[in-house]
């Protein structure tokens, strides 16, 4: 795993998790912000498919990437058994076999 800090994903992630406008419309906003960041063909084909998996493999920060679910399925209920969570778990977890 490598975290690339010049990945144009971990700045967008980063400053939306920052703005509560932008959070609250991610999903909804998502070409968009994608195309504002500049990311790449691939980062954007793993958040179109919230392929966490791969955005770690792009070099998405370790710590961004349940940040990522979030942004898709929100953060209420944030336990073991929210969306989040449990889309992260399919992604990462469930996807290596463990």
């Amino acid at each position: 795993m490598n975290f690339d800090p010049d990945l144009p994903s971990n700045r967008m992630i980063y400053e939306v998790r920052k703005d509560r406008a932008l959070f609250g419309s991610f999903a909804a906003n998502l070409e968009t912000l994608m195309t504002a960041y500049r990311l790449s063909e691939q980062e954007k084909a793993a958040f179109r498919a919230l392929d966490i998996k791969g955005l770690r493999d792009l070099g998405v920060h370790p710590y961004f990437l349940p940040q990522v679910t979030r942004l898709f399925r929100g953060s209420s209920k944030n336990d073991s058994t929210s969306a989040a969570a449990q889309a992260y778990r399919r992604s990462m977890i469930d996807s290596e076999g463990h």
